[in-house]
């Protein structure tokens, strides 16, 4: 089926539909923060939403074309998969990666044609974008020769908890029919194509002070001061070795429990090394920067451990999707600059 005709047989997208269901969704804003393992969301409660409008048009339930598979891999927290058949065995276009926990969402606001409140395009607006396609794939019914899928997900905001988002996934082999066609994904909250994504290390260091007497700061040692000393010597060292664009870029760190007064006993600091690297070179070089300046004992002292390491994502400039994309950016922005970032996209690299 002709490119036009799909968009004539689809039509623009239904305003007033799309905001309801933003509404519904991003309402339960209180139960989708994900900043685990504090608060762990519960993604289920947007599926229900996502499955009340497409159900009635799917093969299970309403005698429709659409294909649904609701799974999960931890309670509450489930992954939706969703096709529309085309035509010819094979052929496949997937729009990959809206997920529906939030880091942290606050209710939704409208404001003539603008909407604000976060998950608008980080990604709950997705969401409801890519549900009202596929409910009106399933009403209009296009003959189109690739099957069309749409894959919602958990657990993209924070990977404290793996086994439970696209990683799982992936894991199970759900996606790797996707490798057969165009893949999107659908978590870039830009108006432009994204072209690329880095790799990443994440990295913590442990730092233990000594607690002594307000009134006596002289024979403590704080441990937020000593880690941020230890973390100015790693990052002046890691400078000077690698180019600026491999730099590392602090997130955020966290105090532990044990303080007292002025004194700061313990405290992690976190860290993310965004790289366009192998991780291993960078890993490497950081497990053995000594930590000048840091005078060590049972008493205080400074511990450095890493997570998994994540390769990056490069799309296909050659591609026919990318070919695509640039044009409806045009269509709809009036121009087009593609761009590549930092940001690590998990699992779904493998679908390549």
């Amino acid at each position: 089926m002709a490119t036009s005709s799909v968009k004539q047989t689809l039509g623009n997208l239904n305003k007033e539909s799309f905001v309801s269901f933003l509404i519904k969704i991003i309402g339960e804003f209180k139960f989708l923060q994900n900043n685990s393992p504090e608060l762990i969301p519960e993604e289920d409660r947007v599926v229900k939403h996502v499955l009340d409008c497409l159900l009635p048009y799917s093969t299970t339930a309403g005698g429709g074309p659409l294909i649904v598979n609701h799974g999960t891999h931890f309670p509450g927290r489930g992954n939706l998969i969703v096709e529309y058949p085309g035509t010819e065995h094979g052929k496949i276009l997937s729009f990959v990666g809206m997920h529906m926990d939030d880091f942290d969402p606050f209710s939704l606001s409208i404001d003539g044609d603008k909407l604000r409140g976060r998950g608008t395009t980080d990604c709950l607006g997705h969401v409801a974008l890519v549900t009202e396609l596929m409910r009106r794939l399933a009403e209009t019914k296009p003959k189109l020769k690739s099957t069309v899928v749409a894959v919602f997900i958990a657990n993209e905001e924070k990977s404290a908890i793996t086994g439970v988002g696209v990683d799982a996934l992936v894991k199970d082999g759900l996606l790797d029919k996707l490798k057969g066609g165009l893949l999107f994904w659908i978590d870039t909250a830009d108006k432009q194509p994204c072209i690329g994504a880095g790799g990443m290390i994440p990295w913590k260091l442990y730092v233990t002070g000594k607690l002594f007497h307000s009134g006596l700061v002289h024979k403590a040692i704080n441990a937020l001061e000593l880690g941020m000393e230890a973390l100015k010597e790693i990052q002046l060292r890691f400078i000077k070795t690698f180019h600026p664009i491999q730099m590392s870029k602090s997130r955020w760190w966290n105090q532990s429990n044990s303080w007292r007064v002025y004194n700061i006993g313990r405290c992690q600091v976190y860290y993310i090394v965004r790289l366009f690297t192998e991780p291993v070179d960078i890993k490497c070089y950081l497990n053995k920067t000594p930590f000048l300046g840091c005078r060590l004992t049972p008493f205080y002292n400074l511990t450095l451990t890493f997570d998994e390491a994540m390769s990056g994502v490069a799309c296909n400039l050659d591609s026919r999707g990318f070919h695509v994309l640039c044009k409806a950016t045009a269509e709809a922005v009036g121009h087009v600059k593609s761009y590549s970032i930092t940001g690590s996209c998990h699992s779904f690299g493998s679908c390549k």
